[in-house]
């Protein structure tokens, strides 16, 4: 009985700092939408590292949050109204982890459509923040 009361204690215990990452990298994409939803891109800029990259479906790579900011400038003339879905997040460590999710959009414009895409992050601990290090996303679910 002790061995399982150890047992469950240790998987409880692991299973926390997931959970408060996850919890922690939620709250930065709300960030991200609401930053987003303003037109604040230095804000959108700020949640990414200095020296991130973001991989834009049928573009070039962007580096730098300055660039990935005007980048999102730039779509945001496009499309608005984000919603995120985080399916899964994965430790890589006390100070890096992955996501995988699925966003939705709507184009702008006298037609609005609905468009989805997935994405999969990489996002950094950078003192107390979690930051986003690598952004690749395309269309589809």
């Amino acid at each position: 009985m002790h061995r399982v009361s150890f047992a469950i204690a240790v998987v409880i215990g692991m299973s926390q700092p997931t959970l408060a990452q996850k919890a922690e990298i939620e709250a930065a994409n709300a960030k991200w939408i609401e930053f987003f939803n303003k037109g604040d891109f230095a804000g959108v800029s700020s949640l990414y590292t200095a020296d991130a990259t973001a991989f834009p479906p049928g573009s070039a790579m962007v580096r730098g949050n300055a660039a990935i900011g005007a980048m999102w400038k730039s779509i945001a003339a496009e499309v608005g109204d984000p919603k995120l879905m985080t399916l899964d997040v994965k430790p890589l460590g006390p100070s890096a982890a992955r996501e995988i999710g699925t966003v939705s959009l709507k184009t702008k414009g006298p037609n609005p459509k609905d468009v989805t895409a997935k994405y999969l992050v990489i996002w950094e601990k950078v003192g107390n923040d979690w930051k986003l290090a690598a952004d690749i996303w395309n269309d589809g679910q």
